[in-house]
């Protein structure tokens, strides 16, 4: 899966997950834009890159704003002439049960996890529709197919964007432009890290597979989704879960 003279946006690329997903991606061969909220935290992430031999550009971008989404797809056409592959990971939490959730967290999430979902696919649609080929990855969760106590924001976000990205893979596919969606289950991140060793093994015993996932399992995901041995897939979500979750 070669992935050789192309260009990538991850966003949410400083750590975790999306770290993963840009270190992937330039593994096979891609150049990368590494966006994030924070540039000073996604330095790392650019040095792995270019450490591999690729091109790589460290790009600020609150993805819930639409001028910051279009400056960031512009910067890298203009720099490199055209993107090849969007992957939306930019996300947030702000758990809580419903009744004690707050109207501004509730928000939040959805302009962040949703709304920069949006942003980021039109502002990449532009040139992907010109050049007529192109692949979009979206970041979506298995909570947003089964639901997650205290996570309605989180679940809603996410299950909405399994429902945006096939309603776009409809659109633009007389485009060549495949829009897909990953799906993790439960990965092995800072979030989780935080997480006491029982609940850690009371989910791992809800996983078929035994275990957490690894951001390496989700990012190899993305990859093939990239890649053009996935060009006859989109509107898919593929599932990372372990078997937690089997759709």
């Amino acid at each position: 899966m070669s992935l050789a003279g192309k260009t990538a946006i991850v966003t949410g690329a400083a750590q975790g997950i999306g770290r993963a997903i840009a270190e992937a991606l330039a593994r096979a061969g891609a150049d990368v834009a590494v966006a994030d909220l924070d540039p000073g935290r996604s330095q790392d992430t650019v040095t792995a890159v270019t450490k591999m031999g690729r091109r790589a550009m460290n790009i600020k971008v609150n993805v819930a704003n639409w001028d910051d989404a279009k400056a960031m797809v512009d910067q890298v056409v203009k720099e490199w002439g055209k993107v090849d592959i969007l992957v939306n990971n930019a996300g947030i939490t702000r758990d809580g049960l419903l009744l004690r959730m707050k109207e501004e967290d509730w928000n939040l999430v959805l302009q962040v996890n949703l709304n920069g979902t949006f942003n980021c696919t039109k502002a990449a649609l532009q040139p992907m529709s010109k050049q007529r080929s192109g692949r979009i990855v979206n970041i979506a969760s298995i909570v947003g197919a089964i639901g997650n106590a205290g996570q309605a924001n989180y679940a809603a976000s996410k299950a909405a964007v399994i429902g945006f990205t096939k309603s776009v893979a409809r659109e633009y596919a007389s485009r060549a432009v495949t829009v897909n969606a990953v799906a993790p289950g439960f990965i092995d991140t800072a979030m989780t890290q935080q997480l006491s060793a029982e609940v850690k093994e009371a989910l791992s015993k809800q996983i078929p597979l035994g275990r957490l996932g690894q951001p390496s399992d989700v990012a190899e995901a993305v990859k093939f989704l990239a890649s053009d041995e996935a060009g006859y897939i989109t509107g898919h979500v593929l599932h990372v879960n372990g078997g937690m979750h089997m759709a």
